[in-house]
């Protein structure tokens, strides 16, 4: 009698520190944002995802952009850079998005960008200082990021399923940067820093 009461008690006992499950999306509800996978660490995304440039980038990688195409080297990725990159890409057979990555990086002969090398513009959106935060530990501030296994991507590292219950439509890293960031403000409000345990 005393030995299986002990037993009983074992078995609550675990129960209770057992960790309650991750919550799931539907019905509205928001699903885990990308930080909240088990094997994040501070910075997984930033570490891992490679440095994309686009227009409005400011910084040394993008001098390094501006001379392998051959213009004026302000360190802004303004309209002619784009311009430029976008020609650079039709002659490579690319395609001629203006944007810099992986590939156009290549075949431009350069070497990856480094991790903050590249300051962003705002995307107009004001965000709390918490969230900017968030945004500089899961991706390095980067909408393009995606995570090693592909399963969390963009700025705040979303999953698919988060993404889509908060109204967000396709996929994450192909979303302009404010409406990144508007998503991220709706979830945050909704759940402070929470569904960003790594990060937030």
């Amino acid at each position: 009698m005393r030995r299986t009461l002990f037993a009983g008690v074992l078995v609550l006992f675990a129960l209770a520190c057992a960790p309650a499950p991750a919550l799931a999306g539907g019905g509205g509800a928001a699903a885990p944002a990308g930080g909240e996978h088990p094997e994040a660490t501070k910075g997984s995304a930033d570490e891992s995802a490679p440095v994309v440039l686009e227009r409005g980038d400011r910084g040394r990688s993008v001098r390094k952009l501006q001379a392998a195409l051959g213009v004026g080297t302000d360190g802004v990725f303004g309209p002619r850079t784009e311009r430029a990159v976008r020609r650079f890409q039709r002659r490579e057979g690319l395609t001629a998005d203006g944007i810099v990555g992986p590939q156009t990086r290549d075949a431009l002969g350069l070497a990856p960008f480094a991790h903050g090398s590249v300051a962003r513009r705002s995307s107009g959106v004001r965000l709390p200082r918490a969230l900017k935060q968030i945004a500089e530990c899961e991706s390095g501030g980067n909408p393009r990021a995606v995570s090693p296994g592909g399963r969390y991507r963009g700025k705040y590292q979303f999953s698919i399923d988060t993404w889509h219950n908060l109204g967000g439509k396709g996929d994450p890293v192909d979303a302009a940067e404010a409406q990144q960031d508007r998503i991220a403000l709706k979830l945050y409000r909704r759940s402070g820093t929470a569904p960003w345990p790594s990060c937030g």
